[in-house]
């Protein structure tokens, strides 16, 4: 059986591309070049299916969530809060999982930030 290799992107309605792509440069230093290509670092990547009423993904119209490793989470939330992100307050820690915290990008589209254990 032929396998996928990995996850080749990752792509977002916007209605305004231009600065969605300067916020998550910006706020999240989310390095691509102008075709929008990213070199990640090596590390785990999950794909994970949840009931289609879940509140995990916040608003129920957003249909996936983009999850991101951080090596520091307080560092990552700290940083979005200085440049006015919008920055849930909680955050969660699972057991042999890692740290999770979630902020709400400029077009209203949750993201998990996951600094793994």
């Amino acid at each position: 059986m032929e396998r996928v290799l990995g996850i080749g992107g990752h792509f977002l309605r916007a209605a305004d591309p231009a600065a969605l792509g300067a916020w998550y440069r910006d706020c999240l230093g989310l390095d691509a070049d102008d075709n929008g290509v990213w070199t990640q670092e090596p590390g785990p990547t999950v794909f994970a299916t949840f009931e289609s009423g879940t509140d995990y993904f916040g608003d129920r119209a957003q249909g996936t969530m983009l999850n991101f490793r951080v090596r520091d989470l307080d560092a990552m939330l700290a940083q979005l809060r200085g440049k006015g992100a919008a920055v849930e307050e909680e955050t969660q820690e699972l057991e042999g999982v890692g740290r999770f915290g979630w902020v709400t990008d400029p077009e209203g589209n949750r993201v998990e930030l996951w600094q793994p254990a």
